[in-house]
């Protein structure tokens, strides 16, 4: 299995959901960054399971054990190390998954590939749990970017049919709205969309299914010129974390497909100053990125999130030992709609995307 990434900002990420711990080793962070743990610890409760009726009741703290590369709360420039402690498994719920291969999850893949060796026990590797430490990551990555004025934000475009309205239709997102929007289980800009969304989600909770939807992250105040043509664009690099995070089915930037019912002259984002001279586009139709390239606009993409596989419908399968048909209902602790949780997930990986490509252009 592969668990590291990165050129300039290289994880390593490990564990297994039902394993004694998860963790991730961060190497290139700049010495001397002050990390402000109550601000750490704030993403990492955006994440955790156990919160409400929306998500699965297994409880973790959460607290990541800073074991190397801290100290007196600032980085010293060598690889930091930080543990996550699992607490709270109850490993005989996945007791036949074994055996019965989950629709919709990686069970039969991961058999094949590592000759039935992986962790089959929530997931193991595969599992959304090793978010966690992402979270961790990109929560101080988000700490850096921001003392360069640049802020990752997201709020939840849909849940199943119902649409919040897109970052495109606000007149002006403040840092103080993104603030207050990563305090909402479920940000959304148009209040009146939060009542439905919860409403679909609890409604498939009680049909015993699932729900999915659509995320929408933003980034503010990134300036032009950061990316490389070709394969270290913004898009590839935000793409290649976007799609590690489990139960990610597709992206798009800006218009994204709506921009093929367009014409040039629609698509186009017209060049013009503004009133201190800055040079900003009348449309952000390509997301704030050309040739793999900011140019200064909002970074915007939107990530659809597939519902969560394991559900307590029946519903067929195989059994892997038998060779024969099966029916399958899964019982355990599971998230009806993984979508809330996601969102600070996708805020972390694009703040640890965009810390890689500027560390690269300011070694450049």
């Amino acid at each position: 299995m592969s668990g590291i990434w990165g050129k300039n900002l290289e994880l390593s990420i490990f564990g297994e959901s039902h394993g004694r711990a998860i963790g991730v080793t961060i190497n290139g962070l700049p010495s001397g960054l002050e990390i402000d743990m109550d601000a750490v610890m704030i993403e990492m409760a955006r994440r955790a399971p156990g919160q409400n009726e929306l998500t699965t009741p297994r409880k973790e703290k959460d607290e990541p054990d800073i074991v190397s590369g801290l100290l007196d709360g600032k980085t010293t420039g060598a690889p930091l190390t930080a543990l996550i402690w699992n607490t709270n498994t109850r490993s005989k719920d996945y007791s036949q998954m074994k055996r019965l291969m989950r629709p919709g999850q990686a069970d039969y893949p991961g058999k094949v590939r590592y000759d039935g060796h992986n962790d089959y026990r929530g997931s193991g590797h595969f599992s959304g749990r090793i978010t966690a430490p992402l979270v961790f990551a990109g929560a101080i990555a988000q700490q850096w970017l921001e003392q360069k004025g640049i802020v990752v934000g997201s709020h939840v475009q849909s849940i199943g049919t119902v649409e919040d309205t897109r970052f495109d239709d606000q007149k002006n997102v403040t840092v103080a709205q993104i603030a207050a929007m990563k305090r909402e289980q479920l940000p959304v800009f148009d209040t009146a969309k939060k009542d439905e969304m919860h409403q679909v989600i609890v409604d498939a909770k009680e049909d015993k299914d699932s729900v999915g939807g659509i995320v929408e992250t933003f980034v503010l105040g990134i300036d032009a010129g950061y990316g490389n043509p070709f394969f270290d664009s913004v898009e590839s690099t935000l793409a290649h974390l976007v799609f590690a995070v489990p139960a990610t089915k597709g992206i798009e930037f800006g218009a994204g497909f709506d921009i093929t019912r367009m014409r040039g002259s629609e698509a186009n984002d017209e060049y013009y100053y503004d009133e201190n001279n800055q040079i900003k586009t009348r449309t952000n139709n390509n997301g704030g990125i050309l040739g793999g390239i900011t140019y200064g606009m909002p970074i915007v993409f939107r990530t659809a999130i597939k519902p969560p596989a394991s559900i307590e419908k029946k519903q067929r399968t195989i059994d892997i030992e038998s060779g024969e048909d099966a029916d399958l209902e899964v019982f355990g602790r599971h998230d009806p709609c993984i979508v809330p949780r996601v969102v600070p997930v996708l805020e972390a990986v694009t703040a640890l995307g965009l810390m890689d490509l500027i560390l690269g252009r300011d070694k450049a």
